[in-house]
């Protein structure tokens, strides 16, 4: 049997147990394999016995759940708005739980020879929640919701190089670019970029919630949680449970306390102080997905001292990033670079020095910007991951063997995204995994983008970025990333503690394929429509 043999045997294997894959069509593909007819079957009856079974209320405790959040996707970015845009609205792709790249409201899509043009076909038999069917229009006006001048939407960044979106047909959206870029349907899962019903005006619909996605709100308050229903207009696979509870529990004990009693049925964000022991609890299941999710400690490069590159090494000089996996992560990570590519996405730029923890070198910088005896505010919170306080209050003992004094500021946690980030000029962030570089360097460090959470101008990185979305050579882009990859971290203002894994929790009744999206928290945060009771 070959390689490709066992990766078909794998896939099929896994379908059964998702209930993608009918027996027959499981039979048809196994025995191509090579495999007889009495071991396809003793494999179709070993993997449907973890077949998906609908029913039941899912509780899900939350983290990072605040009452400033509202239902407009352009503000999207807390964990709370997150996991319900993606259970009560939809997208056009979506990541699969293998990391490729699926269909949501769209059905197939294709590129021009140069990929300055993307088609997509839309799927039949998508529908809002009050009954209408998802048309192109639809599609359109929700895309330009976050485009033009007058658009405040953090995606705005994302779609820049559309110039056009036009529809030939009702079940057809074409997106024409300024130039090439081979990364638009990847882009089109950026969880900003939901589908909602177009108002006559060419407006969108999004103030009432209605989505298309697999469940529908009832009720609910941001903040506190929200109650939805199985839309039985879903146009995709999935969506097995009956009703779904979202409680936001935003202290990480009494969430994962939830959890043990029995209070709830999964939580995100385990604490990662008490994982051993979790573990080792019969009724819960723990989930450990490494991603390219990063926690991140952008410094304002407009604002001094963070205006002088020195200071920003020395900085990230003075950080002891195995300490930091070894005693906050527990292990669950990997130290970062400065620059936000991780081995988890495409055109990762390996062999590249690691910066590692030199504190004499940071002093010395620290003399020659005339800045010895340092003193900054960094701002953090609980809420941001379990044990972001303890990270800063680590780091801060690193850098007093290069003579600067850290002050940790404990923020609040309601409202630390709104109030603190992008605000204060040095704080502590927590960043979901993007699928490309593409994606994450158009978001957080184009200079114009509106998340560059350092305020970080290079010149010559905004050039190679934009060479990157042009280049269809493998080879030329991965070269493209590893320059800008150099540049964010000799210049940058961003400290990159550690890529983290996605750590979440759930009772042992509670059951998913065996993959899982590596995206978003709990399966790309479609734990609510991929997940079912036993």
């Amino acid at each position: 049997m070959t390689k490709k043999d066992t990766l078909i045997i794998d896939r099929i294997a896994n379908a059964a147990r998702t209930g993608r894959i009918t027996r027959r069509d499981f039979m048809h593909y196994a025995i191509a394999t090579g495999m007889t007819a009495s071991a396809a079957t003793g494999l179709w009856t070993t993997s449907a016995k973890a077949q998906p079974k609908s029913g039941g209320t899912f509780r899900v405790g939350m983290h990072d759940s605040n009452t400033a959040d509202t239902h407009n996707p352009g503000t999207y970015l807390s964990i709370q708005q997150i996991f319900l845009a993606h259970t009560h609205r939809a997208y056009l792709t979506l990541i699969e739980t293998d990391q490729s790249l699926g269909g949501d409201v769209a059905s197939e899509w294709s590129g021009s020879d140069d990929a300055s043009e993307w088609t997509f076909k839309l799927r039949d038999n998508a529908t809002f929640h009050d009954g209408r069917k998802v048309v192109a229009n639809d599609v359109i006006a929700s895309m330009n919701f976050h485009r033009g001048e007058e658009s405040t939407s953090a995606a705005k960044a994302l779609l820049t190089d559309v110039v056009d979106i036009t529809a030939p047909d009702d079940s057809t959206v074409v997106f024409a670019l300024s130039g090439p870029n081979a990364d638009l349907p990847w882009l089109m899962t950026d969880y900003h970029l939901t589908i909602q019903p177009a108002n006559d005006d060419g407006t969108i619909d999004w103030e009432s919630g209605i989505g298309c996605g697999p469940y529908r709100i009832t009720e609910g308050e941001f903040g506190v949680g929200f109650k939805l229903e199985r839309h039985d207009g879903w146009h995709g696979e999935g969506a097995y449970f009956d009703a779904l509870e979202l409680i936001a529990i935003n202290d990480p004990n009494a969430r994962q306390t939830a959890l043990v009693t029995g209070d709830v049925d999964a939580v995100t964000a385990i604490d990662l102080k008490t994982l051993a022991l979790l573990q080792r609890d019969p009724n819960i299941m723990v989930d450990n997905v490494p991603s390219a999710s990063a926690i991140t400690m952008p410094m304002h490069c407009d604002t001094a001292p963070f205006d002088n590159v020195d200071v920003r090494m020395a900085l990230k000089l003075a950080m002891n990033r195995d300490e930091i996996v070894e005693k906050i992560a527990f292990g669950a990570g990997l130290p970062g670079n400065d620059f936000h590519h991780s081995p988890a996405q495409p055109y990762y730029p390996e062999g590249l020095d690691q910066l590692s923890y030199d504190p004499d070198k940071a002093k010395s910088l620290l003399q020659k910007a005339g800045a010895e005896g340092l003193t900054v505010d960094l701002s953090s919170a609980e809420s941001i991951f379990s044990g972001a306080v303890d990270m800063c209050v680590l780091y801060a003992e690193h850098a007093k063997a290069a003579g600067i004094t850290i002050n940790v500021v404990r923020e609040p946690n309601d409202g630390y995204y709104s109030d603190v980030w992008l605000k204060k000029p040095f704080c502590c962030v927590a960043w979901g995994a993007r699928p490309t570089p593409d994606v994450m360097y158009s978001l957080a460090y184009k200079s114009d983008a509106a998340w560059n959470e350092s305020r970080w101008i290079n010149d010559r990185f905004n050039e190679l970025l934009g060479q990157g979305k042009a280049e269809l050579d493998d080879t030329k882009r991965a070269e493209i990333y590893r320059e800008m990859a150099e540049i964010a971290r000799d210049d940058g203002g961003t400290i990159i503690p550690f890529f983290r894994n996605f750590v979440f929790g759930r009772r042992a009744n509670v059951e998913h394929s065996g993959e899982l999206a590596a995206s978003w928290e709990m399966d790309g945060c479609r734990a609510a429509s991929r997940w079912w009771f036993a």
